[in-house]
């Protein structure tokens, strides 16, 4: 099955361990080969690094390490070839412009019948490659289009609104584990994915961890007789599973959740009143 990983900092930060680690899924310890794809935020725009390939065997993952930029935001994904070619076109995550801005998505799970689904049909926006994964991010891109008709973001209500009502016509189709990032907030859907313990696809699809940092050995350095106070850091990551032995916390089946450098927003979830599911803040 595919993994997702998205960091969120209060400062400028490289991913390191949490991509090796991630990375070890896509090649010998794992199942999943077929291409990996990480999106690092530089201000409004986006560097993207995509191979079709399995990213435990990637050259250009070990480079990224270590040489990869500093960001506050960033998207991986992981692919395990479902539906599509093991191509370029199909490795996520996918990038659109809209509103001037830089919009990542990737998505772990299947949607069978999405061509069909009256509410999630294209328009300007048209998929380069195969997958319902990238059918899903035109499909949201376009809705979100009458949004960003202003110079600013639209408010985040607005924005979890609609994110909400999209999550849950995914979650009638198929498993609907989703990473989303408009330059400006990340956006997170946790649903369900096969959990090895009952041999079926269940909750949780996302977990999340919020790491603080102190500040960097030494605290202090001095340029030209200046002295540099390096600040403490806030970390919220969020993956398909624990990345590590720390005490992460499961996203609940359909929450959605709004992160900004490194704190959490705001939460929806989903509740059954008689029978019929709603969403709530």
């Amino acid at each position: 099955m595919c993994e997702l990983l998205a960091l969120s900092t209060s400062g400028p930060t490289r991913l390191t361990f949490s991509l090796h680690t991630l990375a070890s899924r896509g090649g010998a310890t794992g199942t999943s080969r077929d291409g990996w794809g990480v999106a690092f935020y530089q201000g409004e725009d986006v560097a993207l690094f995509r191979e079709p390939l399995a990213a435990g065997d990637s050259p250009l993952v070990r480079y990224l390490e270590t040489q990869g930029p500093s960001t506050h935001l960033a998207i991986s994904h992981i692919r395990h070839a479902t539906r599509g070619a093991v191509s370029f076109s199909n490795t996520q995550p996918f990038v659109r412009e809209l509103g001037g801005r830089t919009h990542v998505f990737a998505h772990n799970g299947d949607l069978p019948g999405i061509e069909r689904r009256e509410t999630l049909t294209l328009g300007a926006y048209r998929p380069v490659g195969q997958t319902d994964s990238e059918h899903a991010f035109c499909a949201l891109m376009e809705r979100l289009r009458p949004l960003w008709n202003g110079a600013e973001p639209p408010s985040l209500d607005a924005r979890l609104t609609l994110l909400a009502a999209f999550a849950a016509d995914l979650r009638a189709l198929g498993p609907a584990n989703f990473l989303y990032a408009d330059g400006d907030t990340l956006f997170a859907h946790g649903h369900k994915r096969l959990q090895p313990d009952i041999g079926r696809a269940g909750p949780p699809g996302l977990w999340m961890l919020q790491r603080h940092c102190p500040p960097e050995e030494p605290a202090t350095a001095r340029e030209a007789g200046v002295a540099i106070v390096q600040e403490e850091r806030v970390v919220l990551f969020i993956a398909s599973v624990p990345l590590t032995d720390e005490a992460w916390q499961p996203l609940a089946e359909g929450e959605l959740v709004a992160v900004r450098h490194g704190a959490l927003l705001a939460t929806r979830g989903i509740v059954t009143v008689a029978g019929t599911p709603s969403a709530t803040k």
